[in-house]
């Protein structure tokens, strides 16, 4: 690939000639508008305008995916032709801005009027132009260190109910869930600062409890505080994290931003805990949004440590090969210099049962096994919803069917009888 240009592969819909279509795309993100302007000379759109790289023809559509007023005032129907398009950018036209490589490789284009649909596919980013931006405080063995595990799949949970705790309860269940023998303990998405529990007095009511169970265990349970907000708040709630010996902090991306994320990261040694909450607008359409690929690369670039990427048999609507594509995508290095990947978290309706699963298709157990009410409900407790989860993992090792081990495994057998029959 070209060192000087980033490549992105888009999936188009159109009712015209997808190679016409190619250049418009090519032109309308670079330095070309409609009509050939004064000051475009042939030496800038050498210089600075998109390439279109490649185009592979695929089956049409039966009817356009999405409205067109453009067409329809036009009169203009199908068919409705698709195609594999790979558009390159000249780095020189973005620099290090993320923002603005982000408007580069999307921006209009989902808007034209030449398009029924639009899909950006995938983003390569050069190495050299990666290590420009920002990189994991922690990623994946920076958080195993700084958790004490160096080994094992990470097991973690979410507090709930996810509002309505004041800080008094949340530090109480979170000494509850250290005692359990979690490793990380998150705040859900829709906690962030509430009126009734807000993060001056969460944070250090929790990390006080978090402090002395290391001290009494030797263990550092990684909370990651919900400090979604505008870019200062942020940073000022990270700033108390740290005062308080946290080790870890989580943002709504999609919400705050590019800016305020690499703010964040520029401010803070903390590990960053990447919720991608309302990637499903930007990608359950076939015809529309982003891939989880294109997705993670950008809000790589702002340094983030972990990502979500939902759970194998989960609750959720994506597809479990879309779960494992995601978790491949995280492991992948953009860089042929740092070791960038981030750790993947899967989340949504796991517990013990869909461990197989997770294990079959990842082949890993650097990941970060996030279950909510396989470990709160668990009718032994919490205690035993972690053990039973651990177990699981234990089986996968040994080759064991889980209804084979838990015969000898009381917290696994009940996890399998009361959720097997409640799911």
């Amino acid at each position: 690939m070209n060192a000087e240009r980033i490549l992105a592969s888009y999936l188009i819909e159109t009712p015209f000639p997808p190679e016409k279509v190619a250049e418009v795309m090519a032109g309308e993100q670079s330095c070309g508008t409609f009509a050939r302007v004064a000051g475009e000379t042939d030496e800038l759109r050498e210089r600075a305008r998109a390439t279109v790289e490649s185009i592979e023809a695929l089956s049409p559509g039966d009817e356009p995916s999405l409205p067109n007023a453009y067409l329809q005032k036009r009169g203009i129907g199908g068919p409705w032709h698709r195609a594999k398009v790979d558009v390159s950018f000249p780095i020189e036209n973005i620099d290090v801005n993320l923002p603005t490589l982000a408007a580069t490789v999307s921006g209009n284009l989902y808007d034209l009027g030449e398009l029924t649909g639009l899909r950006l596919e995938s983003l390569s980013i050069p190495s050299r132009y990666r290590m420009l931006y920002d990189l994991p405080a922690l990623g994946i063995q920076g958080t195993r260190a700084r958790i004490g595990v160096a080994s094992g799949c990470l097991v973690g949970t979410i507090i709930k109910p996810n509002v309505g705790l004041s800080a008094k309860q949340t530090a109480e269940l979170v000494k509850v869930l250290c005692e359990a023998g979690v490793d990380f303990v998150k705040d859900d998405e829709v906690c962030a600062n509430p009126r009734h529990a807000p993060l001056a007095e969460r944070v250090p009511a929790v990390m006080s409890v978090i402090r002395e169970h290391a001290e009494r265990s030797g263990k550092h349970v990684m909370m990651a505080f919900n400090i979604s907000d505008e870019t200062d708040a942020m940073r000022r709630h990270a700033e108390l994290v740290e005062r308080e010996g946290g080790s870890c902090v989580m943002a709504s991306l999609n919400w705050c931003g590019y800016s305020a994320v690499q703010s964040l990261r520029r401010s803070t040694g903390l590990a960053l805990h990447g919720h991608r909450n309302g990637f499903g607008a930007l990608s359950r359409h076939p015809m529309l949004g982003m891939s989880f690929q294109a997705y993670q690369a950008l809000w790589r670039l702002s340094g983030i440590d972990h990502m979500h990427v939902h759970g194998l048999q989960g609750k959720f609507s994506q597809s479990d090969e879309e779960v494992v594509s995601a978790a491949a995508d995280c492991y992948t290095a953009m860089s042929a210099d740092k070791d960038d990947r981030v750790l993947p978290v899967f989340s949504s309706g796991q517990w013990a049962g869909t461990v197989p699963a997770t294990w079959s298709a990842i082949k890993s157990e650097d990941l970060l096994f996030m279950s909510g009410g396989g470990i709160l409900a668990h009718p032994g407790g919490p205690a035993a919803g972690v053990v039973s989860i651990r177990q699981a993992w234990e089986s996968r090792r040994e080759g064991a069917t889980l209804e084979h081990y838990s015969q000898t495994r009381p917290e696994l057998k009940a996890a399998l009888e009361f959720f097997g029959h409640s799911r």
